[in-house]
C-alpha cells in the first residue's frame, strides 16, 4: 500500500548532534508565572496551571522568518523554557519525572491575543488564539548529558534589541518535574513531544518588521523575525 503523499516530518536541531529531534506532539502549560497571571488579570492566582496543545506543524527552527498571522490584530510573544521527552511515560511520579527528559530548548508561545480574550470572555477553547500556523518557533534541542536539567535560571526576551520580558525559571508554580507527572497521568507521552512551560510577566505585541530574540540562561539563545502579514 502506497501512502497518498508524504507527510511532512517537523524536526529540531540537536546541539552538538548531527541527529535531529522529529517533534510529535506540542503541550502548553497555562498560568505558570505568578507575575504573568496578575498582568494578565485572568483567572485566580491559587488556580493550578491548566494545559492545551498546539500543532505538530507549528514549531518552526532558527532561521525561519514568522508570518504575522491572518485574524488578529494583537500578536503578541511569550518566551518559554520547551522540556523534550525522550522516552514513554504514564503516570510518572513527580520524583521520577526528570527521567523521560531528552533535553531543552527555547520556545515562544506566539499567540493572538485578541481571538484569545474573546474565546475566553465566551468559554470557548483557545485554539484560534494559541494553535495556529508557526505560532511556537523554537531553538535547538539540548541534551541533559551535556548540560544537565533546567529548573532555575533567568529566562528573558528582547524585542528589537530592548528586554521585554525577564524572570527566572524558579518562578515557576509548577515546575517541569510535576508538570510531566501532571501530563502523563492524563496523556501517554512519547519520545518526540515538547512541553512549553509557560511565560513570566511582560509578554506584549508584535508587528512586521519585529525581531526578537529569547533566552534562557545556559541554553543557546533563538533569533527570528516577523515577516508580512498574510492576507
Amino acid at each position: 500500500m502506497a501512502l497518498l503523499f508524504n507527510p511532512n516530518v517537523v524536526t529540531l536541531p540537536i546541539v552538538g548532534s548531527q541527529d535531529r529531534f522529529p517533534v510529535r506532539r506540542v503541550y502548553c502549560v497555562g498560568r505558570n508565572y505568578l507575575e504573568h497571571i496578575r498582568e494578565m488579570k485572568e483567572g485566580d492566582e491559587r488556580d493550578p496551571p491548566f494545559f492545551f496543545q498546539k500543532p505538530t506543524d507549528s514549531v518552526t527552527s532558527e532561521g525561519t522568518d514568522i508570518s504575522y498571522p491572518p485574524q488578529t490584530d494583537d500578536l503578541q510573544f511569550e518566551v518559554e523554557l520547551v522540556v523534550a521527552i525522550g522516552s514513554s511515560a504514564t503516570g510518572v511520579p513527580v520524583e521520577r519525572a526528570l527521567d523521560v527528559v531528552f533535553g531543552y530548548g527555547v520556545g515562544v508561545d506566539l499567540t493572538r491575543r485578541d481571538r484569545q480574550r474573546e474565546s475566553f470572555a465566551k468559554g470557548l477553547p483557545w485554539e484560534i488564539g494559541k494553535s495556529f500556523d508557526q505560532s511556537a518557533p523554537c531553538g535547538p534541542i539540548h541534551p541533559v548529558a551535556a548540560i544537565g536539567h533546567r529548573l532555575a535560571g533567568a529566562i528573558s526576551l528582547s524585542l528589537n534589541g530592548a528586554e521585554r520580558q525577564r524572570g527566572d525559571l524558579a518562578q515557576m508554580i509548577w515546575n517541569p518535574p510535576e508538570i510531566i507527572s501532571n501530563l502523563s497521568a492524563s496523556y501517554r507521552l512519547e519520545p518526540g513531544d515538547l512541553i512549553m512551560t509557560g511565560t513570566p510577566a511582560g509578554v506584549g505585541p508584535l508587528v512586521p518588521g519585529d525581531k526578537l530574540t529569547a533566552s534562557i540562561e545556559g541554553l543557546a539563545p533563538f533569533s527570528f523575525s516577523i515577516g508580512p502579514k498574510v492576507s
